[in-house]
């Protein structure tokens, strides 16, 4: 498929204009196989690493079909339907479809959470051909009846696989059993798990197979070179800082486990001087997609991310990804790494494996079928000083500031500026803890067979003082022996009940509800008290 085409493939002449323009002459493996099939209306199931070309391969031949069919868009009725799982996915298939449709005369929508449904409402209203979604959102829209699906006669799951562990199946089988069943339905995953297969046989009819993975599910790109550094949780900073202050590290995505440490890690290599962005799910879409922005236009160095956006960021010139945190699953692996090496580009893949992450090392070399090569980690003393940290006020101050977490809460949350450790003990989690004594530094070396922990277990008894040394009656019960007050000083319930004899007395000897005994003449009961009267409870607020 190397000499072929894409004039080959029998795309029209202002799809290949369009190619030319964004200097693309040559198809994928996928594109190659793909596209063809889906000008002769076959469903397609298509299997392929991430950063192949999925997009372009159903994207070129749905705009072909649409723009030859001479329809209008109806209001609220797309013809097309992209089903993306997540916001930046379906913002990068929406701009591959306005590059590669340019002089169609097509309208093109994107809805997705985070943003206002007013300006998508109206955009839906005055009719489009291509519908680019995620699943939650345009649900809401089909209840509100501001969408009908009943003209979609081309509907496309991409990254299907990531779908499922989002958990949006049971919104994606409520769409398709939405749209018209005289449909072309394509399905594009990166893995083929069982229930991807199981989804597959139900939608689609006779569909071609297109698989491009290599051998091994899941396996990376073989152009990533990848590397591992064993190091502990409390050092993985320092490492960081270490392996930035190296101008080759261009542009970097460092993934992170966790939104609460994205922003930690990129607030504190912000505070060193390196210009950085977070990206997660508690951004909203607008901060979400100017953190892209500014660093794929270069003015952010190292973008921070989460797992969320493993597969939505498509940047050209990735030159390094971090795993600053191995992820809890080995495919997310494979799509962390797969940002960069893009479009045929080579890359370089980091690792960070402390003890506890061991376990995750071992099953993302079983998935991929390769061992990672193991780099020495610097000691302490090799570690380069940290340049100073800029003075606050010079600090630019993040896209979302620090929301009050009310009293109470040392530290922590994000929008402040930290540096590296810079935190209350009582808010530090494992893999931000500061550096620890040099004595807690593993040696260089390959620790995948080690005991788990870093120190034995038992070095000491559980306990240090043994239970039960003393009767229990020998402690008092206050500050001043008990009975040394008369009666009348203490509140009834307060009265203490054991070893006395029950004898009955007379009830005058009681004094009335609201007397002068007690403190407000209740018994903790409110069994004589009226609605906002007096006694301990005056003034609460119910």
């Amino acid at each position: 498929m190397s000499n072929v085409s894409f004039a080959d493939l029998g795309l029209a002449e202002p799809l290949l204009r369009a190619l030319d323009a964004a200097k693309y002459t040559v198809p994928t493996p996928i594109q190659a196989r793909t596209i063809p099939a889906l000008l002769q209306g076959r469903d397609v199931l298509g299997v392929a690493q991430t950063g192949t070309g999925k997009t372009a391969a159903f994207a070129l031949p749905v705009l072909q079909q649409l723009a030859a069919s001479k329809e209008r868009a109806l209001p609220k009725s797309p013809r097309a339907l992209v089903l993306a799982p997540t916001r930046e996915l379906a913002v990068q298939i929406a701009r591959s479809f306005d590059t590669y449709g340019r002089g169609l005369g097509l309208r093109l929508c994107t809805v997705v959470g985070g943003l206002g449904y007013g300006r998508q409402i109206e955009t839906l209203a005055r009719g489009v051909d291509i519908l680019v979604a995620t699943p939650g959102r345009l649900l809401d829209l089909v209840e509100r009846g501001n969408v009908k699906l009943g003209n979609v006669t081309f509907l496309v799951l991409d990254e299907a696989d990531r779908m499922f562990d989002m958990g949006f199946i049971r919104d994606v089988r409520r769409i398709v059993s939405s749209v018209s069943k005289q449909r072309q339905t394509l399905l594009f995953s990166a893995t083929m798990p069982g229930d991807v297969a199981k989804l597959a046989s139900e939608i689609l009819k006779n569909p071609e197979r297109v698989e491009i993975a290599p051998q091994g599910q899941g396996r990376a790109v073989d152009k990533i070179d990848q590397r591992v550094y064993f190091v502990n949780s409390a050092t993985k900073r320092a490492l960081l800082s270490h392996l930035l202050s190296d101008a080759a590290l261009e542009r970097v995505i460092v993934f992170t486990r966790t939104k609460r440490g994205a922003n930690r890690v990129a607030e504190a290599l912000e505070d060193r001087g390196v210009s950085s962005e977070a990206i997660h799910g508690n951004k909203s879409q607008n901060a979400r997609q100017k953190a892209l922005d500014n660093f794929s236009r270069g003015k952010a160095r190292v973008l921070v991310a989460t797992d969320l956006a493993s597969r939505g960021i498509d940047v050209n010139g990735v030159t390094h990804v971090i795993n600053y945190e191995l992820p809890a699953d080995a495919e997310s692996y494979v799509h962390r790494i797969g940002r960069t090496a893009r479009a045929g580009a080579s890359g370089i893949a980091l690792s960070f494996c402390d003890s506890s992450e061991r376990g995750q090392l071992r099953s993302i070399e079983k998935l991929t079928n390769q061992r990672i090569a193991v780099v020495s980690t610097p000691a302490n003393e090799d570690m380069p000083a940290a340049p100073p940290m800029r003075p606050r006020a010079e600090r630019e101050e993040r896209d979302e500031p620090r929301q009050h977490r009310g009293p109470g809460r040392p530290g922590g949350g994000p929008g402040r500026h930290r540096s590296f450790g810079d935190r209350s003990g009582g808010d530090r989690s494992r893999g931000d803890r500061p550096p620890a004594q040099a004595e807690h530094q593993w040696p260089r070396g390959d620790y995948r067979d080690r005991p788990q922990g870093d120190r034995p277990q038992g070095d000491r008894p559980q306990g240090d003082r043994p239970q039960g040394d003393r009767p229990h009656g020998d402690r008092p019960h206050g500050d001043r022996p008990q009975g040394d007050r008369s009666e009348g000083d203490r509140s009834y319930s307060a009265r203490p009940h054991a070893n006395r004899p029950y004898t009955p007395r007379p009830q005058g000897d009681r004094p009335p509800f609201g007397g002068p005994r007690g403190n407000g003449g209740g018994n903790g009961n409110g069994g004589g008290r009226r609605f906002g009267g007096g006694g301990r409870g005056r003034g609460r607020a119910a």
